[in-house]
This record gives structure tokens, C-alpha cells and sequence, in this order.
């Protein structure tokens, strides 16, 4: 992977100064084109458009000891993607590690220091890949050159090998440790003096490894702390135990905006253990990550604690909420629907749709709907603080450690140099642990027993009532086919309550990095296109959820694209290829998309080439065109997010009973240079049976303002019976492209390849989600 000579200098660069690396004469255009909060500011683009930027200083993260041991600081949350072992590994290499002798260690939250560690997004190894790799080579260059200084030679004639560093001319060799305290004291070499390694030189960095598809491929550096998880020696947020703690969980308001108009607590300070009952203050709306208030129960461990909460007598008042008291999602959903017959904001449009819709041969419609969802981490969350001396400390599973700093400090009105957050393992994240709310909440508590630890702990009922949800969702469209079935005209309406809803009060329209999740960058070439966006009220948090408003965009259009190919009794995969039309770059602004996933458009425009071979490949391995038995069927989806592609085929079968079997699902994706194609291929799998979770099962509904489901016996996910029976990753090769995204674009094509799948099977169009009991 290779940019502009500016990236390969060591330096922690300002934000400006970084543009004005690599942006250059296209600058202004771009910043014409930005949101308002960004008007001000020159388009930025990658880490260093992020809060904090990047860093690059080896001193900051790699250690060496003078045993040879090397530390590799990891800045990001591991939440299950196997960041900690990817940087490592990347680290490792590029320094000359020997891996048996490597070590992770998490960073603390600590922003200034580490660079921006918001783990969302899809960021981490696109954004730290470079800067890791830079930050090894100068370590390996200072270990050279404190060689040669003991050697008295020219730092040339010396080159490193496995953990160590030799004298090809006179066989002297000294170990990573013997060179420790010699190189730490030299001054850290600029970019310009750096040579990364070629391919052909690197151990670990892009190979293949481990059982891939059943079979041992090679022997390579194991998960860092894959042993430890699996065996149950590894720290989560839940594991923390601290001397004198004081356990808490809190009665929060069942209706989002809602208050506490009274509360009595004599029965619940009648059981064992309950020490204290304090009333929480809940933000007003739009919460943001602020708490949502109600009553704290604090006790010598949690049972007491939940027993003591049950025992609560508390009169609610819903008042504060306004209609958020009447939301009910059938309802809601039938508002929608009915809106989505209207016309909406226009925002994106080429030639005439109404006139082409009105002399169209054929004409296709259809309504899809997508419904709440809660992220639902194996690990709901929990924190630890504890507040002494005017100072806070937090242990928690946070994705987003910079976010719970700054919200301690502020409910606390401390400054933020007074925080200290221990960010530990995360039993999941998917959005849900950047919001600190939870870590909030427990330095609220923690503030009326000054210099005791206060465990805050949230029950699975309170984190699918209380969730950030996924946004209800529903998409019309419309579209005229020729006599001979090609499409002339697509209009699209979507409606979507916006993630802004937290931050504003009533935004009506989702944001531009909403409509940029495949929406107006929807890559079909047809003459007349339309796309509008009604107005969506929310009554709920709206929050990130894995792969956010990709899910119903790719949802609703790699859907209706099937519905296309069926009604002009074409082929789904030839249909597909003849919308999207021949290998071309699209440059994002001229759809209308001045976010693109915070990426520079130059570097990674909508490359329809890369579409066509994830299609290609896909159905290529999966056998696309056999001949398939009665009740079984191929389906096909793909998507691009967060700047990677993916296609999914599902082989499925549907009984006469409507029992579903997935038999096989062929994934081709394409990120660019791949760093780790084993995680690469577990962000699939992953993504893979999360999204059958989507598809087939979880809904999370409303009635009078309060969420239905209380547990994983009424909101369900995947269990096993429900995966496929074999799952195959096809990676594709392209190391010339720039780094995309992992841990979500897999998901967003899931949904419609399974549901297109059912249809072929069956004939039975799914148009809401979950599927459920629509089959029997």
C-alpha cells in the first residue's frame, strides 16, 4: 500500500497540517460539500480526520525489556474482533519480533497520548495499520543504529533478523534486549528515514493461517489472548473485583423522557445487604449519552441489590417524555408506511422518474420494513468507579474511553485530567458501549461513597428495555422495466427516525452520513433515479448498531433489485451485472455523498469493478445456475460499506412445515490489502450468523412507550441450529486498493441473500423483517 511521500514521515502532524498532506488543491471543493459542523474546517480524511488524530511514536507503543520481551500498547477496544493480536502481529513484523516473545498490553483511555480510540466504525486497522507499522520500523531503525554504535560500524552494513540485530562482515549479533537501553535514549528517526519491509520480507502481514475451511493452512502466531478468553482467565468489565466494593443497579424509566414522580424505598431497605437508595437525575431530552435517570439501589453484592430494586414502589411520570408515551410500533409502523406514499426531501436526482415510471412496460413497487433492535452484548454493560480525593477512576468495557472521560468529568464537574478510565476486555460492543451512560451512572453513584468502589451492573432486562436501538425502518420504491426488462427509472424513499434524535430535538431527516450507508450512493446505472428521505419522528434512543442504516438500505435495494430480475424473467445475477453496468470509479460527490465513511473519495471512490468481482466469485463458489431440488434455493445479496465489498449466496431449504435449513453461504469480500485474513474470515462468519439473527429473528416492539421483550427468550438471536451448516470466505486478492473496513460491511447483504434465498426456494416474498413465523 502506498500514498504520497508526506505518509511515510514520523511525526504526530495537526489535523490542518495532515490535510495539507494529502488533500491538496481539492481542499475547497470538498469543504463545499461538507456538513455544517464542518464547514469551517478543511475536508480531513482517515485517522487524521478523527478526534486525536493518529500517533506513530514508537516510544509511545512498544516496549522492549532488557529480556527481549516487547509489549505492543494496543489503543483500541477488543471487543471480539482480535484487535490487540492484529496491531501485535502488524507491530511484530514490521519490527522483527520474535512473536513467542511478543505481549499486548491495553492502553488506558488516554486520547492525547494514544491517538483517537473511538473503536466503531470499521476503524481500527484501516486507520492504524500505516502508523503501527511506521512506529515499528523506527523501533527497528534505533535498535540498528545502537548496534552500530556499539559495533563502531556504519548503520548500513547492519540489518535486523528474528529479535535481533546482526554484523553480517564480522558475525557480531546482540538480541532486542542487549539493545533496549541504548536505543531508548535515541532520538525517534524522522518518516523520511524509514524503509518499511517489502511483502517478500514480511512473517505474518497479509498471510493465510490457521484451519481455513477445515483445513490446517500453516503455523502462525496464535490469538493473544485467545487461550485466556476461552478459558476464562481474561478480564472483562464484569470481572472486575475491588477491595470494598459496593454493588448497585438502578430502576430506570420504563418510557423514554419519563421521570420519577415518587418513590417508596422502606421495603427495599428491609432487605439483607441493601445499604443506601439514592434517586438518579435523569437528562433531559435529546439525552445524548447521558443517563436516563431513576432510582439507584446500593448494596453488599448484586443479588441484594436486584432484590432490593424489585421491592421498589416508584410512581413514574411520563409527562416529560411527551408522545414518547404513546409510541407503539404497529402503529408507527403503519405511519410510516403511509408517509413513504408521499414525496420526500430530495436527495438525489437524474433525469425525468415520473414520466419514466409512467410509460414504463412493466412497473415493480414494494414496501420493506426493518423493526428496532437491540445490540444485545453477550456482556451487558457494567462499570466500576471509584471517586477519592477529587479524583475519578473507572474500570469498564467501553468502546469509546475519550466519551466516558469527558462524561464523568462533566456529571462530576471535574477536570478531565482528573479521570482515569481502565478500558478492559468487552464481551461484545456493536455500537452499544460508545454510548457511556452506564459508566456515568456509576460515578454518580459512586459520588455519595467517596472513596469506595461502586459496581454498577445492568441486568439483560435493563439492556434490551434501555438499549441505544437500531432504527426502525421503512423503504418504498418504485421502478419502471422496458419491454425487454431493463430498468428505465427508481425511485426510493426511505424513513428512518435519525441517530441525531440524541444530540437534537426533533431532526426530522436522517444526516448525510445516514444517507451515505447505500442509500445515495445506491450504485445502479439507470437514467432516471429519485431519491427522497421523509421526515421520521423518533421515540426512543436511536443509537449505532453493527453496520447502522446499511441494514435497511441494503435491505430494501438488494431486495427489490431481485424483485426487478423476477418480474422481467431474467436471471438475478445477469440482472444484477446489467443495473450495475461496466467496471467504472465513481467519485462520491457526484452522488451526493460528502462523507463516504470519513474516507478521501480520491482514494476510495464507488468502484464498480470491485462490485462486480465479489458478485462474480460468489456466485462462482457457490454453483450459481444448478439445478436445485424442490424447496430449495439460491440467493444472492451484496453491498459495499464502510469502503469494502461484499456478496453473499445462501443454499437454503424451506419444508413443507416452513422449517428453514441453511445449508451453505459463499461470502466473497474484497477490503483492499488484508493484514489478517484469519480475523478478516471470523469478521465474516461472524457477521454471517449475526445477520441471520437480523433476518430471521430479532424485533424489539413497543407498546404505550415501553419495550415488549425482556430476555433471549422473547428477544431471540441465532442459536446454533439456526447457523448454516458450512460457511466459506472467499477473500479477494487486491493489496493495490487502499485499506477498507471489516468488522461490519459482511453483515449489510445478509438479510436479502437470505430472504431472496426463500423466495427461490419457496416463491414467498419477505418483505419485513424478522421473518419470524411467516413461512409456517
Amino acid at each position: 500500500m502506498s500514498r504520497s511521500d508526506d505518509t511515510l514521515l514520523l511525526a504526530n502532524v495537526s489535523r490542518r497540517g495532515l490535510l495539507k498532506g494529502l488533500v491538496g488543491g481539492s481542499a475547497l471543493l470538498l469543504a463545499a460539500r461538507w456538513d455544517l459542523a464542518l464547514a469551517n474546517e478543511q475536508a480531513q480524511f482517515g485517522a487524521g480526520a478523527m478526534p486525536g488524530g493518529w500517533v506513530d511514536n514508537p516510544n509511545v507503543f512498544i516496549q522492549i525489556d532488557s529480556d527481549g520481551l516487547v509489549t505492543i500498547i494496543n489503543n483500541r477496544a477488543e471487543m471480539g474482533q482480535g484487535i490487540r493480536t492484529s496491531l501485535a502481529m502488524v507491530a511484530a513484523d514490521e519490527l522483527g519480533a520474535d512473536w513467542e516473545q511478543v505481549r499486548a498490553q491495553q492502553a488506558e483511555g488516554d486520547q492525547d497520548k494514544y491517538g483517537n480510540q473511538n473503536t466503531d466504525g470499521s476503524r481500527s486497522m484501516r486507520h492504524w495499520y500505516e502508523p503501527m507499522r511506521r512506529a515499528a520500523a523506527a523501533a527497528r531503525l534505533m535498535l540498528e543504529q545502537a548496534a552500530a554504535s556499539q559495533w563502531d560500524v556504519p548503520v548500513h552494513e547492519v540489518r535486523t533478523e528474528i529479535h535481533k540485530v546482526v554484523h553480517s562482515a564480522t558475525g557480531r549479533e546482540l538480541g532486542f534486549g542487549d539493545l533496549a537501553d541504548a536505543a531508548r535514549g535515541l532520538d525517534v528517526p524522522g518518516r523520511h528515514a524509514l524503509v518499511l519491509k517489502s511483502d517478500s520480507e514480511l512473517r505474518f502481514i497479509g498471510k493465510e493461517s490457521g484451519l481455513i475451511n477445515g483445513e490446517l493452512k500453516s503455523a502462525y502466531p496464535k490469538a493473544i489472548d485467545g487461550e485466556d478468553i476461552v478459558t476464562g482467565k481474561a478480564i472483562f468489565g464484569a470481572d472486575i473485583d475491588l477491595e470494598n466494593t459496593l454493588y448497585a443497579v438502578i430502576a430506570r424509566p420504563p418510557v423514554y423522557g419519563a421521570k420519577v414522580k415518587s418513590v417508596d424505598d422502606s421495603e427495599a431497605l428491609k432487605v439483607a445487604g441493601v445499604k443506601k437508595v439514592i434517586r438518579i437525575k435523569g437528562a433531559s431530552q435529546p439525552a445524548a449519552f447521558n443517563p436516563l435517570g431513576g432510582v439507584a439501589v446500593v448494596a453488599s453484592n448484586t443479588w441484594a441489590a436486584m432484590e432490593g430494586r424489585k421491592a421498589l414502589k416508584i410512581e413514574w411520570d411520563n409527562a416529560p417524555a411527551g408522545n414518547n408515551a404513546d409510541y407503539t410500533s404497529d402503529a408507527y409502523r403503519e405511519s410510516l408506511e403511509k408517509a413513504a406514499q408521499s414525496p420526500g426531501k430530495v436527495i438525489r436526482q437524474s433525469g425525468d422518474v415520473e414520466a419514466a415510471l409512467q410509460n414504463a412496460e412493466k412497473r415493480v413497487s414494494a414496501t420493506y420494513y426493518m423493526p428496532h433492535m437491540a445490540q444485545a452484548t453477550m456482556e451487558p454493560p457494567v462499570a466500576v468507579v471509584m471517586i477519592k480525593n477529587g479524583k475519578a477512576e473507572a474500570w469498564a468495557p467501553v468502546q469509546h474511553p475519550r466519551a466516558a472521560r469527558e462524561g464523568i468529568a462533566g456529571m462530576l464537574e471535574m477536570d478531565l485530567d482528573n479521570v482515569t478510565l481502565h478500558q478492559t476486555l468487552l464481551g461484545g460492543g456493536f455500537g452499544r458501549k460508545s454510548k457511556p451512560d452506564f459508566v456515568m451512572e456509576a460515578a454518580l453513584v459512586a459520588k455519595e461513597f467517596e472513596g469506595q468502589p461502586i459496581k454498577l451492573q445492568w441486568s439483560r432486562e435493563d439492556d434490551i428495555h434501555h438499549a441505544y436501538f437500531h432504527a426502525v425502518s421503512v423503504d418504498h420504491l418504485d421502478a419502471g422495466l422496458d419491454a425487454e426488462g431493463k430498468a428505465t427509472s427508481w425511485r426510493h424513499r426511505t424513513l428512518s427516525p435519525s441517530i441525531a434524535s440524541l444530540f437534537m430535538p426533533d431532526p426530522k431527516h436522517k444526516g448525510e452520513f445516514e444517507l451515505g450507508m447505500g442509500f445515495n450512493t445506491m450504485p445502479f446505472d439507470i437514467p432516471a433515479i429519485r431519491l427522497e428521505n421523509p421526515p421520521a419522528p423518533a421515540h426512543v434512543r436511536i443509537g449505532w448498531f453493527r453496520s447502522v442504516y446499511n441494514l435497511p438500505h441494503a435491505w430494501a435495494i438488494q431486495s427489490f433489485a431481485h424483485e426487478m430480475a423476477v418480474a422481467a424473467g431474467k436471471d438475478h445475477r445477469d440482472y444484477v451485472l446489467d443495473l450495475l453496468g461496466p467496471a467504472r470509479k465513481i467519485h462520491n460527490l457526484t452522488v451526493g455523498d460528502g462523507w463516504n465513511y470519513g474516507e478521501d473519495p480520491d482514494l476510495h471512490p464507488i468502484d464498480i469493478g470491485r462490485m462486480r468481482r465479489v458478485i462474480e466469485r460468489a456466485t462462482a463458489e457457490a454453483g450459481w445456475g444448478r439445478k436445485t431440488e424442490k424447496g430449495r434455493g439460491l440467493g444472492l445479496a451484496f453491498h459495499n460499506s464502510f469502503v469494502s465489498y461484499t456478496a453473499i449466496v445462501f443454499d437454503v431449504e424451506v419444508d413443507d412445515k416452513g422449517k428453514l435449513t441453511i445449508h451453505r453461504a459463499d461470502i466473497a469480500f474484497d477490503c483492499g490489502p488484508q493484514a489478517n485474513p484469519e480475523r478478516i474470515r471470523s469478521q465474516m462468519e461472524g457477521s454471517c450468523v449475526m445477520g441471520i439473527g437480523v433476518a430471521l429473528q430479532s424485533e424489539v416492539t413497543f407498546k404505550n412507550g415501553v419495550a415488549q421483550q425482556d430476555n433471549f427468550d422473547s428477544y431471540l438471536v441465532p442459536r446454533m441450529p439456526d447457523a448454516p451448516k458450512v460457511v466459506r470466505v472467499h477473500l479477494i486478492d487486491n493489496p493495490d486498493d487502499a485499506m477498507g473496513g471489516v468488522g461490519e460491511p459482511g453483515l449489510p447483504p445478509v438479510a436479502p441473500a437470505l430472504c431472496n434465498a426463500i423466495y427461490a426456494a419457496t416463491g414467498k416474498r419477505i418483505r419485513r423483517l424478522p421473518v419470524g413465523n411467516q413461512l409456517s
